[in-house]
């Protein structure tokens, strides 16, 4: 778990610890119940637009141009909007945890929106 400015990230089918628990994937984590996830929200519409997440597929060596694009698309693109939503959500839960299905917790969408969020808020 990575915890930055009011907002962490940790993988959806780890035990919840508390925060306003939010799921930043497109897709629904495989396996994973609905009250076992005990989410609060899900920002689908953060994630990585899908031609992105399908061109990175998870390869780490892709990882800093998949970094570039999706930042894109957070500032001015296809997630933009929905990274607005959740740093206004992250001013009334100060706890914000993002919630995320890839197992390699250093090479994924996650560990970037978190980087996007906490360098937005204000």
């Amino acid at each position: 778990m990575r915890f930055m400015g009011g907002f962490r990230m940790m993988r959806a089918y780890d035990e919840p610890d508390g925060g306003f628990r939010v799921l930043v994937d497109r897709l629904w984590p495989r396996g994973l119940s609905k009250e076992r996830a005990q989410l609060d929200d899900w920002a689908k519409d953060a994630a990585p637009s899908p031609e992105l997440r399908v061109a990175f597929n998870h390869q780490a060596e892709r990882f800093e141009e998949f970094r570039e694009h999706y930042l894109h698309e957070l500032e001015t693109g296809a997630a933009s909007a929905g990274a607005q939503r959740l740093l206004a959500l992250g001013t009334e839960h100060p706890d914000m945890v993002l919630l995320f299905a890839a197992k390699d917790q250093d090479h994924n969408h996650a560990r970037v929106l978190l980087e996007f969020l906490t360098g937005h808020r204000g």
